[in-house]
């Protein structure tokens, strides 16, 4: 049989965890079963009892496992060692092709599904091939003295920021020969959510670095230290957290822990000081086997496997779904609230910490909302509440003071630093950026899921006055057509006057030139936009340029830009051209 008419392989995607994640606390593997192969019980059963023979066959540990069902496919995930993950991959995909028989194909150079003798050899030699003791030892005389780790395929970090040192993996230290007292740990602050992550992120490390920290921070704008920028791209994930904690010249670090990078390889860091969940919305479902907005939570919530009893996870109380989830976690809580008269405040947050917002001002309760209170101030006081209108801005503020309060931060540092944080665009870049250009008030933002949209174009309408609205519009293509046509009926309810649609250089994953815009341009129009409203440009840049030549003053443009390049070339044209 040639290669092209091979068999399907019988999974999507088949990963390492080397950290904690949604499945386990420990490292582990995680595959996901490919489309059209049924994942019934009597194959997941087969499944786990070839995992556990496997194991035993190899001398391993017997250790947690899961087989987590979905539509259509399930997620097949279980604990193995460390220093065999690689080979623990191979494990999961021989186990699930010997559970489906012959009814799919095996990859060339693997264990053959078709005989398990052959299959015990083949893994066998792999497992001895990647064998570390060393390495193992290492981390496990770091963990028995609270030592953070920081592993990846080439380099071991004991210790963090200023208290760290890396080791190549092929060159490590035996643990007795170690000077552990020089290793330590920093404060660390893990952020996630739908929305508001990044404008979180830049909240707690303006916060730190006002209290005298040397801060890094990690995000979906790049790699930074102490305000300056070493690195530009989507950092979000583990290789951005872990690049931050390597640096010797922090003693703080922020770390910004998006969905795609707990889901392919779990969280970076074992242990963190606080987290943040600022929301969670229906969003990226159908990737590593997301599929209703549970599951997404339950991701999310990974990070409480972070959080110890001297930690504290911050979590959205006016997010119905991701409270309800999170009352369930044996982790230390405290609770974020733009609405201080919620009924389940009164209830959960009576003797937790707690920031919410009230009469105005925001105020943090550092023994819970029943015990007298800190007042942080005036909201319209703070920049980046525009006023007090921003409630989602409003929402990413309270949680930076109650995880700012977690890490130390006196209340007077925090009420300062809300007073300036946002009056520049630079503060909080690609954020609410609000510029004016020859009279036309332009718009720039990172809102790309229909609840970002909506909080941003309520904002928009409110301060539209008697001008028109355009508006920039595009999405990754890795959303499922559905995803993009909820985007378009978001910006459809609220009536704008031109529509530029595009392409997001970097993010067509898959999609051919101008498919995305196509869906939601379709939408836009089984919504009542008119055709003539709405035009096509693929470059970002040119799109802004259509619509500053069609903008007159007064007019109000709103330009949800994902990708830093596209960003940064609007930006230049905005200061050459206003």
């Amino acid at each position: 049989m040639t290669e092209a008419q091979a068999p399907p392989l019988p999974f999507e995607g088949s990963r390492r965890l080397t950290g904690p994640s949604r499945h386990f606390t420990a490292p582990g593997v995680v595959l996901e079963t490919a489309l059209g192969v049924a994942a019934d019980a009597a194959r997941l059963a087969r499944w786990e009892g070839n995992v556990r023979a496997m194991r035993q066959a190899l001398g391993w540990p017997d250790a947690p496992l899961v087989a987590e069902a979905y539509p259509g496919g399930a997620n097949l995930a279980f604990v193995a060692p460390v220093d065999r993950l690689l080979c623990a991959t191979e494990v999961n995909e021989w186990a699930w092709g010997e559970a489906c028989d012959e009814s799919v194909g095996e990859a060339p150079g693997h264990p053959a599904t078709r005989d398990r003798d052959e299959a015990t050899h083949t893994l066998a030699a792999l497992a001895r091939a990647q064998e570390n003791p060393v390495l193992t030892a290492l981390l496990d005389e770091a963990q028995r003295r609270g030592v953070p780790a920081l592993l990846d395929d080439e380099i071991l970090t004991l210790g963090s920021g200023s208290g760290g040192e890396d080791f190549p993996l092929q060159a490590l230290p035996v643990p007795g020969a170690m000077d552990w007292t020089a290793r330590g740990a920093v404060p660390v602050a893990l952020v996630t959510g739908s929305t508001g992550k990044t404008t979180t992120v830049r909240l707690i490390a303006a916060l730190l670095r006002a209290s005298g920290h040397r801060t890094g921070w990690s995000c979906t704008d790049g790699l930074f230290v102490e305000g300056e920028r070493i690195e530009a791209g989507d950092y979000s994930g583990p290789v951005g957290a872990r690049t931050v904690l390597r640096r010797r010249d922090i003693d703080a670090a922020v770390l910004e822990t998006a969905r795609g990078g707990i889901l392919r390889r779990g969280l970076a860091v074992e242990r963190a000081d606080v987290a943040v969940i600022t929301n969670v919305s229906a969003d990226h479902f159908g990737e590593y086997g997301i599929h209703r907005l549970e599951d997404l939570i339950r991701a999310k919530l990974t990070l409480a496997r972070a959080i110890d009893a001297h930690g504290l996870l911050v979590v959205n109380a006016d997010d119905a779904p991701l409270r309800e989830a999170a009352l369930l976690l044996d982790a230390p809580l405290g609770w974020f609230s733009i609405d201080a008269e919620a009924g389940f405040l009164r209830e959960y947050a009576a003797d937790r910490p707690a920031c919410v917002a009230r009469d105005g001002h925001l105020w943090l309760h550092p023994q819970g909302i029943a015990a007298s209170g800190i007042d942080l101030d005036e909201l319209a006081a703070m920049p980046l509440s525009v006023g007090g209108a921003a409630r989602y801005n409003l929402a990413n503020l309270a949680a930076a003071a109650l995880a700012g309060f977690a890490l130390g931060i006196a209340a007077d540092t925090i009420r300062a630093t809300f007073r300036a944080f946002g009056a520049d665009n630079a503060d909080n870049r690609g954020r609410l950026e609000r510029w004016d250009w020859r009279g036309v008030r332009v718009w720039i933002d990172y809102a790309h899921n229909p609840e970002g949209l909506a909080g941003l174009l309520d904002l928009a309408q409110a301060q539209r006055g008697e001008g028109r609205m355009g508006i920039s519009l595009g999405h990754a293509g890795n959303r499922l057509d559905e995803a993009l046509r909820a985007v378009a009926r978001t910006v459809a309810r609220y009536r704008p006057d031109r529509v530029v649609l595009k392409d997001v250089d970097g993010y067509l994953r898959g999609r051919a030139l101008g498919e995305v815009a196509q869906v939601m341009g379709d939408e836009l129009r089984a919504e009542g936009i008119a055709s003539e409203a709405i035009t096509f440009l693929a470059e970002e840049a040119a799109g802004v340029r259509e619509l500053l030549d069609w903008a007159r003053p007064g007019d109000l443009l709103v330009l949800p830009i994902l990708g830093v390049r596209a960003r940064e070339d609007i930006l230049r044209l905005l200061q050459s051209s206003g």
